[in-house]
């Protein structure tokens, strides 16, 4: 099925039960507190779990002899009903190791009865109570249609928890938070759709009732409630009810409810009477009202809260994403497409590409010329068209955005009748190892077919760039001697939030090649850790420039290399201790050290050692870790020498290997990941973690080997241990 279908099941489902839903989870989010105050009440026995009821009963019944039933609530509070000693009705929360009166049970508040109420059937009863189920059914199946979106977005269930590239918040953590939250939003939209079913009966559930053979009853031997075999293997925590004989005739007996069965027992002797088991309609009534409400566990309560305020976040990102992308799509076209010289096709995943499509749009319009926009899934035979212009986005791992999936089909399938000069625009991220795969596949496609003539070269728009979208307007403005001046005030984003960091100290670099660090203060102290990035703007413009951060004596430290007319490394390397820049903080919260690895491999190339040396620095737990570094000669090592061997005497670098590929053996960091293979497996199969920093062609060279290291030594795919956060990434 395609992820078109998915995606509008998805939007219908949200838009037919969003009211209901809001009211549901705000509902849910104050529900969920109550089980935490219950918790918090002082009637629970710190040896709760430890007593069996040869040990509580006999407490109970020489303190309180009255007693007609005892009881144990979700909060593990022990209650007793009867009489005292004046034969006044007694309940109340009493002690089960000592028979001591706790205090009397209130009941629920005013406050969360109406929510309770509101919550189950909106005032309205058993319709109400339908409304509601119906809700949680249809959460149910937004759940489940949300996770085949992401795992169609991430191209497999093995990459379901990779990394996803921030481009835009709604979208960004709508994916994050729905996959931190499935889990728990799942067993809650089911928990609540089976106690639906349960509660309009169509679940089938027998009613447990004992059958006693009264004329096999024995009254010897006569036991004490402590001797019962059955009470001392029972214990209280496995309770729910025990109801207490009426009077000492042999007859009457005590009925036990447990959590799975039912038994009766005799008074006297102690002998099992009867014993039935719960249906299992009974026990997942049970399990999933304890799930539901969160009644049983204080932390699962709070977990509820979160995924129900989640859920709120969900509705509205959900909405945001959906009317951008609509907001965005082909508006009327003025000229019909058989009319219409120019032909702008469009792929977009989630509408941002026709924001470039439109402004192409309306400037050929204002020109004068006719001009046609749609989607690449609308390509159809252009009887007057004599230019087709391009412009798509790449989903996924190199995929056709959903709106341009059959384009290549269509392309086949309806030749133009007259040569068409025809240009391609690809936009996507460097920070993804496909950038504008799909672009290119366009571009390839268009150049095989006999009627297609390419106008300019394929350009490329990284980070929708106004800069290299203004690249090919020109381009495509000279071949075509009509004029397409980009507005960089029109297609500019907003400008972000900076704060002000000062140099601290600098070690400068005589090559114009060489590495150079450069320390910086944070003025605001804003949480920083290894790992983060640091986002520059040299040239006070939208071009941004991203470097990794390694804290090092609680300073920002950048390890740089130098590049020839260099815009972000000429910047910084023109600093001087003092100086200070604009700069803001980009949280890469998932190349941060790992807090429980029992041992941690570090990958990196050149200045890709930046973070790993902020790590290091910040180890003092000693967490075993191992450094494999590559550089070009051992002058670019020197940098780090000292720093890295001062930590390896302080035990908080295990193993340092490097490799130098212009010098000596001549090798790259991924020979001494080959030679290690073992040791690296054995990391793995140990729940460490490989953490990996530096360019995107070291990478792909490592990514293969641990692949085969993978698979022929651990039997699973690289795969496997990347989407359980055993490698990390951050490479450029």
């Amino acid at each position: 099925m395609t992820i078109s279908v998915w995606r509008y099941s998805h939007l219908a489902l949200a838009v037919s039960s969003f009211l209901l839903l809001v009211l549901a989870s705000v509902t849910g989010i104050i529900l969920a507190f109550e089980p935490v105050l219950q918790k918090s009440q002082p009637y629970r026995s710190d040896k709760f779990n430890e007593l069996t009821l040869a040990q509580t009963l006999p407490v109970l019944k020489k303190n309180d002899a009255e007693i007609s039933e005892l009881s144990v609530d979700a909060n593990q509070f022990v209650q007793i009903k009867g009489s005292d000693a004046n034969g006044k009705n007694l309940t109340a929360y009493i002690d089960p190791q000592t028979g001591k009166m706790l205090g009397v049970p209130t009941p629920q508040t005013e406050f969360f009865q109406w929510v309770t109420a509101l919550h189950r059937s909106l005032f309205l009863h058993e319709a109400g109570r339908f409304f509601i189920g119906l809700t949680a059914f249809l959460l149910l199946l937004i759940t489940v249609s949300g996770t085949l979106l992401i795992i169609q977005r991430q191209r497999g269930v093995k990459r379901f928890f990779t990394r996803i590239v921030r481009e835009n918040f709604a979208p960004y953590y709508h994916v994050v938070l729905g996959r931190l939250s499935l889990i728990p939003i799942f067993i809650m939209a089911l928990s609540g759709t089976y106690l639906s079913l349960a509660r309009f009966g169509l679940v089938a559930t027998e009613k447990v009732s004992p059958k006693i053979d009264f004329d096999a009853i024995r009254s010897k031997p006569e036991r004490t409630l402590a001797d019962f075999a059955v009470f001392q293997n029972t214990r209280l925590a496995d309770v729910q009810t025990i109801e207490f004989p009426f009077s000492e005739d042999v007859e009457d007996y005590y009925t036990l409810k447990l959590k799975d069965r039912e038994l009766t027992v005799n008074q006297l002797t102690g002998d099992i009477l009867s014993e039935n088991h719960y249906p299992t309609a009974v026990l997942l009534t049970n399990l999933s009202l304890d799930l539901h409400t969160g009644r049983t566990s204080a932390i699962w309560a709070l977990i509820l809260a979160v995924a129900s305020a989640n859920i709120l976040f969900f509705i509205y990102s959900g909405f945001a994403i959906s009317w951008k992308r609509l907001k965005n799509r082909v508006k009327k076209n003025t000229y019909s497409a058989d009319e219409s010289r120019f032909i702008i096709l469009v792929g977009s995943e989630n509408g941002s590409t026709f924001r470039y499509a439109q402004f192409i749009h309306q400037q050929l319009l204002t020109l004068g010329e006719k001009s046609f926009l749609t989607e690449l899934n609308k390509y159809a035979v252009f009887p007057k068209a004599e230019h087709l212009i391009a412009l798509t986005a790449t989903y996924g791992l190199g995929d056709a955005p959903t709106n341009a999936t059959r384009f290549v089909d269509l392309v086949e399938k309806y030749p133009q009748p007259q040569p068409v000069r025809f240009s391609v625009l690809g936009f996507g991220s460097h920070a993804y190892p496909d950038f504008c795969k799909f672009a290119f596949e366009v571009n390839q496609l268009l150049a095989r077919q006999s009627w297609a003539v390419p106008l300019v070269d394929i350009h490329t728009v990284n980070d929708k760039s106004p800069t290299d979208f203004g690249l090919w307007a020109e381009a495509w403005s000279q071949q075509t001697d009509l004029p397409m001046p980009v507005s960089l005030e029109l297609l500019k984003a907003p400008t972000p939030d900076l704060e002000t960091l000062v140099v601290t100290s600098t070690t400068k670099t005589a090559q114009p090649d060489g590495t150079f660090l450069i320390r910086l203060q944070n003025s605001h102290n804003q949480r920083v850790t290894s790992g983060d990035l640091l986002a520059i703007y040299p040239a006070n413009d939208h071009r941004e420039r991203l470097y990794s951060i390694g804290v090092v004596n609680n300073e920002l430290q950048l390890s740089i290399r130098l590049h020839p007319n260099g815009l972000g490394s000429g910047f910084l390397h023109r600093q001087s201790p003092g100086e200070t820049i604009q700069a803001r903080i980009v949280n890469n919260d998932h190349f941060h050290f790992p807090k429980t690895a029992p041992t941690v491999v570090m990958i990196a190339n050149g200045t890709g050692i930046a973070p790993f040396l902020g790590m290091i620095d910040r180890n003092t737990q000693k967490t075993p870790c191992h450094l494999y570094s590559g550089f070009r000669e051992s002058v670019s090592f020197d940098l780090y020498r000292a720093f890295l061997e001062e930590n390896r005497s302080a035990q908080q670098l295990t193993n340092l290997h490097v490799a130098y590929s212009r010098e000596g053996e001549k090798q790259y960091v991924s020979q001494l990941i080959a030679r290690d293979a073992d040791f690296i497996a054995k990391v793995l199969a140990t729940k460490g973690v490989i953490m990996i920093c530096g360019s995107l062609s070291m990478q792909k060279d490592v990514i293969a080997l641990l692949e085969t290291i993978c698979q022929t030594k651990l039997g699973k795919s690289v795969s496997f241990y990347q989407s359980h956060g055993q490698i990390l990434m951050d490479c450029y």
